[in-house]
């Protein structure tokens, strides 16, 4: 299962479900909460991070917030629909071995097993 962080844009969440995915979104189900609350929620049910904030790579690396799967997308905004055909593509594609942090453009797929 999927947690998208408040910034995920809906094209994106709506494709993820439309592919099978299931997805529990920040902005749908607890928008404005912080980010030590998401990260609780996300190794508390074991949930994949779908987040476009870079802060949480800080705690990932930084802080070294063990068990947390993350993968963070950049890119601009008349990109959104090419990020979602990306994301479901490598979601669909490759098995990710956990932890692991993730960054996805729509280029380059890069993932660090942590």
């Amino acid at each position: 299962m999927i947690l998208a962080d408040e910034n995920i844009h809906g094209f994106i969440i709506k494709t993820l479900r439309e592919a099978g995915f299931e997805i529990v979104s920040v902005r749908e189900s607890a928008k404005g909460i912080k980010d030590e609350k998401v990260i609780q929620l996300a190794l508390q049910y074991n949930y994949i991070l779908l987040t476009e904030d870079k802060d949480f790579g800080e705690w990932v690396f930084s802080h070294h917030t063990d068990g947390l799967n993350v993968i963070f997308l950049r890119y601009s905004f008349y990109e959104f629909q090419e990020i979602a055909h990306t994301l479901v593509n490598l979601l669909k594609t490759q098995k990710l071995e956990r932890p692991f942090f993730a960054t996805v453009t729509t280029k380059k797929i890069r993932v660090r097993k942590l």
